[in-house]
């Protein structure tokens, strides 16, 4: 993790956030469409805002010896990691095709039963806490119980964190380790250097471990904070085990319906690079807060200040 990098990709994404002015009222967290390159250099590091330097290339192999347009379908490869033209062996698919699916599928079990390492969290100072799930069978099968905290866990939390912050930051391996361990790091890093130069304070970051979404609203109880953000992974697919989402929400408490909560997802190296995504979320929660809203609430009163300044 290189800090210096880092710091440098926060600051380049945050002057993009602040010289590019949006006119259709939504509320953008990230622009996919390509832009041209923009570098800046800070000492030794050179970083490039230029997506085919960021993502990783889409590698598919063509299956089809006798394609009917192999030129074209070569170039439908290139435009997604989907599995698509990987030929077949008479009605099955061809053997490297096959080993390919079950390798990713075993990596999408290793991800949902992984444990993050009692090692990263210490290098990230994150003290840990549970939810009432008892191991993974449990979790899998009872989501209800993933929402919900341990009366140790709230006990923990009252003690050790700061008490009505602006945001609090959580961490939890939801339905993949991987995604925490490859790349929370990276995003919490660039969301705290985000909200130092926003000027936003933030409360005490912690993780929670066989977390669901919604546990962030009894965290609002205990905690009161104005804005929550958690990190979790995403269940995890055949194209990606590793992929985070960040859940932003403002004021949750117990009964908080989804509409009100908003979501970034697709966080990882071959989606949105974490880096990136921290310094975005830095600014959706400056826009959270200058409205006192989230999710389908925030959408509304941006776009009635919207129409009021037209009038």
């Amino acid at each position: 993790m290189n800090h210096e990098l880092i710091e440098s990709i926060t600051r380049l994404v945050l002057d993009k956030m602040t010289n590019t002015h949006q006119t259709d009222g939504m509320v953008k967290v990230w622009d996919h469409l390509p832009k041209a390159a923009v570098s800046i250099e800070t000492g030794s590091v050179r970083v490039t805002d230029q997506l085919d330097d960021v993502l990783q290339e889409l590698q598919t192999r063509v299956g089809i010896d006798d394609a009917h347009s192999k030129d074209e379908l070569l170039a439908l490869t290139r435009t997604t990691p989907a599995r698509i033209g990987v030929g077949r062996a008479g009605l099955r698919p061809k053997t490297e095709a096959w080993l390919k699916f079950r390798l990713d599928h075993a990596a999408a079990v290793d991800a949902v039963y992984g444990e993050v390492s009692p090692e990263w969290l210490k290098r990230l100072h994150l003290f840990a806490v549970q939810t009432q799930v008892s191991d993974k069978e449990a979790y899998i099968r009872r989501p209800d119980l993933g929402r919900r905290l341990s009366p140790e866990a709230i006990q923990i939390i009252s003690e050790r964190c700061v008490h009505g912050p602006k945001v609090q930051m959580i961490v939890s391996d939801g339905l993949s380790s991987q995604a925490i361990e490859r790349n929370a790091a990276d995003v919490l890093l660039s969301l705290q250097q985000s909200l130092n130069k926003l000027g936003i304070a933030y409360g005490t970051s912690f993780y929670i471990e066989k977390g669901r979404v919604a546990v962030m609203d009894e965290v609002g109880e205990v905690l009161q904070p104005e804005v929550i953000i958690l990190l979790i992974g995403e269940r995890p697919g055949l194209l990606s085990a590793e992929s985070l989402s960040a859940y932003l929400c403002y004021r949750p408490r117990r009964g908080m319906i989804e509409a009100e909560r908003m979501v970034v997802s697709n966080i990882h190296s071959g989606g949105i690079p974490p880096v990136e995504a921290g310094a975005y979320l830095g600014d959706v929660i400056a826009k959270i807060l200058a409205y006192q809203a989230s999710g389908i609430s925030l959408v509304q009163k941006e776009a009635s200040a919207r129409h009021a300044g037209k009038d």
